[in-house]
C-alpha cells in the first residue's frame, strides 16, 4: 500500500484519531457505543465526507491494521505474550471499526463481502481468545503448543483482511466507473473522476484494480465526447496514473488510446492544459523505465504526428510545467525509437529547445534541463546534429549545464542535477567527433571544467556516472586539442585506461586527507 512519505510527527497527528478511537473501544471491551438522536458516535463517519474522504480514511485504517499485524508477528517470535495480547485486542477493535465505518457509506455491497467481514471478525475474536489464554499461563509447554495455533490464526486474519480490502477497493472502483459511464452530468462525472484519481495516487495495486475493472476504457470514452471537453485535463491526468501499470497499457492499446491521444494533441481547438495532460500520458507510456512498452505498435504509426505536436507545444508553452511535460514526452520517445531523432531534426527541434533554454521562465528547473539535455544526447548520434548545435549556440548551453547545482539540496533535485551534468558531458563527447564542435568547446574552456569535475568529488556530488561521462568527454577533446591539458592531467586522466583514471579520481578525496 502506497503512503506518501511525511514527517513522523505529522503522520502521528493524522493517525491519532484512529488510534484514540480504538483505545476507547478497548476500554469498553469492544461493545458498540449507542448513538444519540442529536449526535453521532465519533467512530461513525460524518455524512458530509465525500466517497473519496471515506476511502482515504478506510485506507489509513487498513494501513494501521496491516502494520499492527506485522508487529504482532514480530512480538510473537520473541514470546512477548502480554504485548501480543494487547496488540491483538487493538487489531480486533480496528477491524470492527473499519468494517463499521465502511458499512456507513457503502452502497449495495456484495454478499461475498459480508461473508469475508464475518469470517474476519470471527477469526479476530478467536485470535483474541487464544492470546488471552496465553497470558493466563506460564507453562512453557502449553505456550509452545498454543503458538502454532496463534500463528495459523494470524495467517488466516492476514489472508481474510487482504481479500476483504481487495473486494472493497474493487467495489468502490466499480461504483466510480459506473458513475462516470452512466452520468450525463458534468458535475457528477467530474466528482467521480476526481475520486478515481485520488485512488490512483494510493499506489500501483489500486491502478491495477481500476485497469482490470475497465477504467482506461471508460476514461477514453470521456475523451471522445465533446460535451465533456472541460474534463479532458482531469481525465487525461487520471489515465496517466493508471498507465503506470501493465494492465493499464494493455487496455490503452485495445481501445486505440494512442490514436485518441494523437487526435487530441493535433487538435488546435483544445486548451493548452488538455495538450499538456495528453503529453503527460505520452511521457508515461513511453517511459524507458517501463519494461512493457513493446506492444505499443500503434504508437509507431502515429509517432510523426505526436512528435510534431509535442515540438509545437514546447515552442508555444506558456509555463515551465507545460514545457516540462512536453519535453519529457519527447525525451522518452527518443529512447523509444531512433526514428524520432530524425523527425526531430527535420522539425528544427534542436533550435526550438535551445531557444527555450534561454527563457528562464520556461526552462526554470533542473528537471526541465534534464529533459532537454536527454533529447540533445540522443540526437547527438546523428552526424547532422553538430551543425545545428553550433548554429544554436548549443555548446555554450552544454558548458553551462556542466555547472548544474541544486539550490535546495532536495534529493530529487540533486539527482536531476547529476543527470544534467552526466548527459551534457555525454553529449559533448559524442559531438566532439566534429572538429568544429570540439574547437568551440575548447574555446569555451570546457576542458578545465571537465578536469575539475573529474578531480573534485563535491563538484560532481560524488557521482560516479558523472565522473565516467566527464572522463570520456575529456579524452575526446584531448585528442582534438592536446595542448589544452597540463602534463599531470594528461598522465592521470587521459593516458591511462579509463578504469584506472576512474579509480584514481574516486580515491582522490582520500589522497588529499
Amino acid at each position: 500500500m502506497h503512503l506518501i512519505q511525511v514527517d513522523s510527527v505529522q503522520r502521528w497527528m493524522e493517525d491519532l484519531k484512529l488510534m484514540t478511537d480504538c483505545e476507547c473501544m478497548c476500554i469498553l471491551q469492544s461493545k458498540p457505543i449507542s448513538i444519540e438522536k442529536d449526535e453521532q458516535n465519533e467512530l461513525i463517519l460524518s455524512p458530509q465526507y465525500t466517497t473519496c474522504d471515506n476511502l482515504q480514511l478506510l485506507l489509513k485504517r487498513a494501513w494501521i491494521i496491516s502494520t499492527e499485524l506485522t508487529r504482532i508477528a514480530q512480538k510473537l517470535e520473541k514470546n512477548r505474550w502480554q504485548r501480543v495480547h494487547s496488540m491483538t485486542v487493538r487489531v480486533n477493535c480496528h477491524v470492527r471499526s473499519m468494517i463499521n465505518e465502511y458499512n456507513t457509506f457503502t452502497r449495495n455491497s456484495s454478499e461475498e463481502m459480508h461473508q469475508f467481514e464475518k469470517l474476519l471478525i470471527d477469526k479476530c475474536s478467536e485470535f483474541t481468545a487464544f492470546t488471552e489464554r496465553c497470558i493466563q499461563t506460564e507453562d512453557e509447554q502449553i505456550l509452545k503448543s498454543m503458538k502454532s495455533c496463534i500463528n495459523e490464526a494470524l495467517t488466516a486474519i492476514a489472508q481474510y483482511f487482504g481479500q476483504l480490502i481487495e473486494l472493497v477497493l474493487t467495489h468502490e472502483a466499480q461504483n466510480l466507473l459506473r458513475q462516470i459511464e452512466l452520468s450525463d452530468s458534468v458535475y457528477v462525472t467530474e466528482s467521480a473522476i476526481s475520486s478515481l484519481f485520488s485512488l490512483t495516487q494510493e499506489g500501483a495495486h489500486l491502478c491495477r484494480i481500476i485497469a482490470k475493472e475497465g477504467g482506461v476504457v471508460v476514461l477514453f470514452k470521456i475523451c471522445r465526447q465533446d460535451c465533456f471537453r472541460c474534463l479532458y485535463p482531469q481525465t487525461l491526468r487520471t489515465l496517466a496514473s493508471i498507465c503506470c501499470v501493465e494492465e493499464g497499457m494493455h487496455q490503452l492499446e485495445k481501445v486505440d488510446g494512442i490514436l485518441c491521444l494523437a487526435d487530441i494533441l493535433t487538435d488546435n481547438t483544445h486548451s493548452e492544459a488538455t495538450h499538456a495532460e495528453a503529453a503527460a500520458v505520452i511521457a508515461q507510456i513511453t517511459s524507458p523505465h517501463l519494461t512493457f512498452t513493446q506492444h505499443l505498435s500503434s504508437f509507431l504509426e502515429n509517432m510523426e504526428e505526436i512528435v510534431t505536436a509535442l515540438v509545437k507545444l514546447c515552442q508555444e508553452a506558456s509555463s515551465g510545467e507545460v514545457f516540462l511535460l512536453a519535453s519529457a514526452a519527447l525525451a522518452n520517445i527518443t529512447f523509444f525509437d531512433t526514428m524520432a531523432c530524425e523527425i526531430l531534426l527535420q522539425l528544427n527541434a534542436m533550435k526550438i529547445l535551445l531557444a527555450a533554454c534561454s527563457d528562464k521562465h520556461i526552462v526554470d528547473t533542473p528537471y526541465s534541463r534534464d529533459q532537454v539535455v536527454t533529447i540533445l544526447a540522443n540526437m547527438s548520434v546523428l552526424d547532422q546534429c553538430a551543425s545545428e548545435i553550433i548554429q544554436g549556440n548549443g555548446v555554450q548551453l552544454l558548458m553551462e549545464m556542466l555547472f548544474e547545482r541544486s539550490s535546495s539540496g532536495n534529493s530529487a533535485e540533486v539527482a536531476a542535477c547529476e543527470r544534467v551534468q552526466q548527459k551534457s558531458a555525454v553529449t559533448l563527447a559524442r559531438l566532439s567527433r566534429d572538429p568544429e564542435v570540439a574547437d568551440a568547446a575548447v574555446k569555451l574552456s570546457c576542458i578545465p571544467r571537465l578536469i575539475k569535475l573529474c578531480r573534485s568529488p563535491t563538484e560532481r556530488n560524488n557521482s560516479d556516472s558523472v565522473l565516467v561521462a566527464c572522463l570520456a568527454a575529456l579524452r575526446r577533446l584531448a585528442v582534438m586539442s592536446p595542448d589544452g591539458l597540463e602534463d599531470s592531467d594528461f598522465q592521470q586522466l587521459v593516458k591511462p585506461r579509463l578504469v584506472d583514471s576512474f579509480l584514481l579520481c574516486t580515491n582522490m578525496e582520500e589522497s588529499f586527507v
